[in-house]
């Protein structure tokens, strides 16, 4: 019997080896069967692409270019916030076509590509973007894409040149003139009546050359930084008073009436020069366009609630359509080209007093109906703590001015 329990013992330890073994070999066989079958499913995991280094992950968080990492796939590894904000990544992906047929470039002969690319800012709108796109191969696996926004600065040299077209052309005139009127002043020497006529004529082109050249060189000063030479407290009184003085010849040649009134004794911060030119160019703007007989008022206020100085003009002249009100303030811009050449007007005025405005934080708004008038009010930052800046300054101390206008106050008209 005991040699019997031996052997069932010796059958039972054999079985429970191989049932081991057979264990072990299968669970082998499907760990196997199961990379193989995860290889087949991921066959682009099986070289796997290298991570960033730190310090280049470092370098272009701090880039103030919008900056995209592609992995070998021409997917986005890593963007920066600027290239979301431009519109050159979109869905984790380059947004643009241009671009991309940039990058396939780089990855097939790995040459630098850089070039000035001009976008579509958006899916959907006509906004566009001006893009300075470098592409790079940043290592075998990696391509950089660099893109720096030139849209500004495209702006800007547009203006630029604009400006040096239309001030070539405002200048072609003038001399243009002088020098016909000079020839023609030579062939009629002996007749002294034709001669004083075309005499009368060179002097006006001559005092309109004058105006212009001196008109573009204050817009140049202005446009430069730190235009603003002399800042202290400034008077509105004197500055109004000045300006006033200086635009009456203009005025009473056309029996225009000047008025002024109103909170008078405000200061603002400022240069006192800059302003009466602004203020200045207001009043020669509404007295060219106005017609003769009639007003042009004055007006200043304090507003508490925004702490301005508010100065309008207000004047009974032809006004301002809609359509030319968003554009009187570019330069060389005339409402009206033939009044213009008739006044000597230059078309830099109401451009001129634009900067001056910005240059004081302030700004320079217009109302207008046609038939009905015009109103532009100056308004500039108000001196904290300086006079007019008491009880009874706010913006109920309003006169009446035309409906719709500002108030524009002619309790103290101007004498002639």
């Amino acid at each position: 019997m005991g040699v019997i329990w031996e052997a069932g013992g010796l059958d039972g330890g054999v079985g429970a080896l191989m049932a081991g073994v057979v264990g072990v070999v299968v669970g082998v066989v499907a760990t196997a069967m199961f990379r193989l079958g995860e290889r087949h499913r991921r066959p682009d995991r099986t070289d796997t692409t290298p991570e960033l280094e730190d310090g280049l992950v470092r370098v272009l968080a701090v880039l103030r270019s919008a900056a995209v990492v592609l992995d070998p796939d021409g997917d986005v590894l890593r963007a920066s916030p600027p290239a979301y904000a431009l519109g050159v990544v979109r869905d984790d992906a380059i947004a643009h076509v241009a671009i991309r047929d940039l990058v396939d470039a780089v990855r097939r002969d790995g040459v630098i590509r850089d070039e000035e690319l001009d976008l579509p800012r958006g899916p959907v709108g006509r906004g566009q973007v001006v893009l300075q796109v470098r592409v790079a191969q940043l290592s075998s696996h990696h391509i950089l894409v660099l893109a720096e926004d030139r849209t500004e600065a495209h702006r800007v040299e547009m203006i630029r040149r604009d400006f040096v077209v239309n001030v070539s052309h405002e200048l072609k005139t003038p001399v243009g003139a002088l020098a016909l009127l000079a020839e023609t002043v030579q062939d009629a020497a002996d007749d002294p009546v034709a001669v004083r006529r075309f005499s009368e004529r060179m002097q006006q082109e001559a005092t309109r050359l004058s105006a212009l050249v001196q008109e573009i060189i204050e817009l140049s000063r202005l446009q430069v930084a730190g235009a603003l030479q002399q800042v202290g407290v400034v008077d509105v009184r004197s500055v109004v008073e000045e300006a006033v003085d200086r635009a009456r010849t203009t005025a009473q040649g056309k029996g225009i009436t000047l008025t002024a009134g109103g909170q008078l004794d405000a200061h603002v911060y400022g240069d006192h020069g800059l302003l009466v030119t602004a203020l200045r160019n207001l009043l020669d703007n509404a007295v060219s366009y106005s017609n003769p007989g009639t007003r042009v008022g004055v007006g200043v206020t304090v507003a508490r609630t925004t702490g301005l100085v508010e100065i309008a003009v207000v004047d009974q002249g032809i006004g301002i359509s809609r359509a030319a009100q968003d554009r009187v303030f570019e330069r060389f811009y005339r409402v009206d080209p033939a009044r213009s050449r008739d006044t000597g007007g230059t078309g830099l005025g109401l451009s001129i007093v634009k900067h001056v405005a910005a240059d004081h934080g302030g700004d320079v708004t217009v109302w207008s109906e046609p038939g009905r008038g015009s109103t532009f009010t100056l308004r500039i930052p108000a001196a904290q703590g300086g006079p007019g800046q008491g009880p009874g300054t706010g913006p109920d101390q309003d006169t009446d001015g035309a409906p719709g206008q500002p108030g524009a106050a002619r309790d103290e008209e101007i004498d002639e």
